[in-house]
């Protein structure tokens, strides 16, 4: 979805978990094996912090970044010097169908469904008390990056002042 986005808007994307992998020097799958779970956590506040503070364009996180309050923290900073931060709101269904159960996704071992069910269910109060914009995603990828651009320019022409502003 960043990609499209980006694209649409003629900005640079960035991934953080294409930049954790290239800090570790291995994918993300290994450094659960290898390093363990703190570890890959670890490098993605890191990523998520640098990536806030010189990167000018589209930034797609992984779905866990939320999870650490730091990274809650940087981005309700960012929010408030007037980024936006999109909270793209997949259902189960079409979560499912995006990740499928892909084993290389070490967070979905065991019974895929159910964790994933569970992972979305604990992040989703996250993800929502950061996000400027709010978009369902469970349409075609295209017409929700039409929803994302749609809803970036209705946040940009709303109101400049008072409570509203920034949200």
């Amino acid at each position: 979805m960043g990609r499209l986005v980006a694209e649409r808007l003629a900005l640079p994307l960035r991934d953080t978990d294409a930049d954790v992998e290239a800090t570790a020097g291995k994918p993300i799958s290994e450094i659960f094996v290898d390093d363990g779970e703190a570890a890959f956590r670890a490098l993605e506040r890191a990523a998520v912090a640098t990536a806030l503070t010189t990167h000018d364009g589209v930034l797609a996180l992984g779905g866990g970044a939320i999870l650490a309050e730091d990274t809650r923290a940087r981005l309700g900073e960012y929010a408030d010097a007037g980024g936006a931060v999109v909270f793209l709101d997949v259902g189960l269904a079409s979560a499912t169908r995006r990740v499928g159960f892909n084993r290389d996704r070490p967070l979905l071992l065991g019974n895929p469904r159910a964790q994933l069910m569970q992972l979305m269910d604990a992040r989703r109060s996250f993800y929502l008390e950061v996000a400027t914009v709010t978009v369902p995603a469970d349409g075609a990828a295209d017409d929700v990056a039409d929803a994302v651009l749609a809803e970036l320019t209705a946040r940009q022409s709303g109101p400049t002042s008072g409570p509203e502003a920034g949200a």
